[in-house]
C-alpha cells in the first residue's frame, strides 16, 4: 500500500515497493550483507540454537500450565533477527522490547484491516476522518522511533574495521557515498531494519503457531514427526541443517505447515514492466499487480486434498521428501527478495 507507506514516511524508500535503481542496489547489498552474517550458511545454527535454548527454558518456567506462547515465541524468533541487524538480542522479560513486538503485532493487524485499505483507495477524504488507519500511523511511529534509537547508538559505536550486524554496515556504505543522490540513507535504513524485522520475524512466529495448532489436530502426525526424529537423533543432539535429508517426513510436515498456514495469501504489489496481455485482457505498462497465492496453494489440480492438512503432498510413494513447484508460500517475483529469502532460508 504505497499511500499508506507515504504517510508513514516510508516512501520512496519502503523496501516493499522498491524499483529501478534503488531496488537493485539495495537488493544487493541486502543479500550480500545478509549472507556476511550467516543467513542461508552454518554459522547461523549456532545463534538459532542458543536462542532455542532459552525458548525452551522459557516453556518449562511455565511448567505444564496453560499458557498463550503467541509472544514468547515472537520474542524467540525476533531475536535471531535482532542478533543479525541489531547485533544483540533482548532478555524475554525486557517490558520495552515486549512493547515492541506488541506493537508490530498490533500494526500487521491494522493493515490487514478494511480501514487500511480504504485509507490507500481514498487517501484525501480519510486523512480527515477518525479511523483505525490514524492508529496504524501511531503504531509504526512508535516501533519506527525505536529503530531510529538502535542506530543513533549504533552511529556513535561505529568501527569500520570492526562490522558487527546489518546497520553497521549499511551505516559504513552510506559513509562510502561521495555523490550528492543515493540510494542509501538513514530513513531508507530504518525503513530496511523495519521491513526485516516484519519479513522475518513476524511471519516466521505465524507460522511457527500455526504449526503448534496442526500438531494438536493432527496427533497421529505429531507422533510421526517425533518417531522420525527420536530416530534420527540423540537426546543430546540439537538438530541442524545437516539432519534435514534423514528428516523427511519432518520436513514434509513443515512444508504443508505453510501451505496450509498460508499466512501471505496476497502477494505484495508488483508493477508491469511493459503492455502485455493476458487471458485476453490488456494490461498496460506500470499496472500494479496482486498476485493470489491462495489460489496456488489451494489449487485442485496441484493439490490432491487441498482444504486439508496432508503431508504426502510433499512425499514420493517411497517417502522421500519431493518439492513442489506449485509450493509459493512467501512471494512470487525477484521484488520480495528479502522477505522470500530471509523466510525460506
Amino acid at each position: 500500500m504505497p499511500t499508506l507507506c507515504t504517510k508513514l514516511g516510508r516512501l520512496p524508500i519502503c523496501p516493499m515497493f522498491y524499483n529501478g535503481y534503488t531496488w537493485k542496489e539495495h537488493k544487493r547489498f541486502t543479500l550480500s550483507t545478509l549472507r556476511n552474517f550467516g543467513v542461508g550458511k552454518k554459522s547461523l545454527e549456532s545463534i538459532i540454537m542458543e536462542e532455542a535454548k532459552f525458548f525452551v527454558e522459557a516453556f518449562e518456567e511455565e511448567r505444564g500450565q496453560p499458557f498463550d506462547p503467541h509472544y514468547l515465541i515472537n520474542n524467540a524468533v525476533s531475536n535471531i533477527i535482532c542478533s543479525i541487524v541489531l547485533g544483540h538480542r533482548f532478555e524475554y522479560s525486557d517490558s520495552h522490547y515486549r512493547d515492541i513486538q506488541h506493537l508490530m503485532n498490533r500494526g500487521v493487524f491494522l493493515e490487514g484491516s478494511w480501514w487500511a485499505w480504504v485509507y490507500s483507495a481514498f487517501p484525501r477524504i480519510m486523512r480527515y476522518l477518525p479511523g483505525r488507519h490514524n492508529e496504524l500511523f501511531s503504531v509504526y511511529g512508535k516501533v519506527l522511533d525505536f529503530l531510529r534509537d538502535e542506530i543513533r547508538n549504533h552511529k556513535k559505536d561505529l568501527d569500520p574495521a570492526s562490522l558487527h550486524d546489518y546497520i553497521d554496515t549499511y551505516l559504513l556504505e552510506i559513509e562510502k557515498v561521495t555523490y550528492n543522490w543515493t540510494a542509501f540513507t538513514e530513513e531508507a535504513l530504518c525503513s530496511n531494519t523495519l521491513d526485516l524485522f516484519m519479513a522475518g520475524s513476524e511471519t516466521t512466529s505465524t507460522t511457527l503457531r500455526w504449526a503448534l495448532l496442526f500438531m494438536v489436530l493432527n496427533p497421529q502426525i505429531q507422533e510421526k514427526v517425533q518417531a522420525e526424529i527420536d530416530s534420527v537423533l540423540s537426546q543430546t543432539h540439537l538438530p541442524s541443517m545437516e539432519d534435514k535429508i534423514n528428516l523427511p517426513h519432518t520436513e514434509a510436515v513443515i512444508h504443508e505447515i505453510q501451505r496450509m498456514g498460508d499466512i501471505v495469501p496476497l502477494n505484495l504489489f508488483k508493477m508491469t514492466v511493459e503492455d502485455m496481455t493476458i487471458g485476453g485482457y490488456v494490461i498496460p505498462k506500470d499496472t500494479a499487480v496482486v498476485i493470489n497465492l491462495n489460489s496456488i496453494l489451494k489449487d485442485k489440480s496441484e493439490w490432491q486434498t487441498p482444504n486439508t492438512f496432508n503431508p504426502a503432498h510433499f512425499l514420493t510413494p517411497d517417502g522421500k521428501f519431493r518439492r513442489r513447484e506449485a509450493f509459493m508460500p512467501f512471494s512470487a517475483g525477484n521484488v520480495n527478495f528479502i522477505f522470500a529469502f530471509i523466510k525460506w532460508r
